[in-house]
């Protein structure tokens, strides 16, 4: 019989070693979680396909960005796995803003045993999500929040041309009706690797996809 981790890897082929910074991962969560709830405890059973696949998908829907910020990132999902699938990766970083002195604490020791290359911000998102000091090529936020309020913390990341990527659920749709500035982004629609119910959605800012384009036009 198929093992979790084995259905999990199987959805997402990695190299090695990044394999082997997930198991190191899985297990410190498992440790952490008799003291601190990281997750639910009714879903360690499907840790790897219910959490860490599940996050994988969001580095793989934007590859090519390397500066990420992560918004909540409680026990590091999808924010950690992706600092993890970047750790080969030449000046990649990504920002977890969480805050949660006891998470943070975690999320810090994972990326040290891990070498994931991430910076832990133990602050609320609006006190820091403007301020991480360089620009931010995509942002990412699971399970933390009705769209409207994600797009409100990420606004300002966005209008730099920062990509939103976020794991929805059932609500993806009433959330995307319920935007008030709904004709301000473009977004698309991804189903989910994972679960045949939720949504990944890829939220761009209309006008810094025109400035991206009117600089690729010119040379700039």
């Amino acid at each position: 019989m198929q093992s979790d981790r084995d259905a999990a890897l199987a959805l997402f082929p990695l190299p090695q070693e990044v394999v082997r910074r997930l198991d190191i991962y899985a297990e410190l969560l498992r440790k952490w979680q008799k003291t601190i709830n990281l997750v639910a405890n009714s879903t360690l059973p499907h840790l790897w396909t219910r959490h860490i696949a599940d996050s994988l998908q969001v580095q793989a829907a934007v590859p090519e960005a390397k500066l990420w910020a992560d918004l909540g990132s409680g026990g590091g999902f999808p924010g950690l796995v992706t600092a993890i699938r970047l750790a080969e990766t030449p000046r990649a970083r990504v920002h977890l803003i969480e805050s949660d002195q006891r998470k943070c604490a975690f999320l810090r020791e994972v990326s040290r045993e891990t070498s994931a290359p991430a910076i832990v911000h133990n602050a609320r998102i609006e006190q820091v999500v403007d301020h991480l000091g360089e620009p931010i090529e995509a942002v990412s936020a699971r399970a933390l929040a009705p769209l409207p309020v994600l797009l409100a913390y990420a606004e300002n990341l966005l209008a730099e041309g920062a990509i939103g990527v976020f794991l929805k659920g059932q609500e993806a749709d009433q959330e995307i009706k319920a935007l008030s500035a709904a004709g301000r982004y473009r977004i698309i629609e991804k189903s989910s690797i994972t679960a045949s119910s939720s949504r990944l959605l890829l939220v761009f800012d209309r006008a810094a996809e025109d400035r991206r384009g009117a600089a690729d036009e010119f040379g700039a």
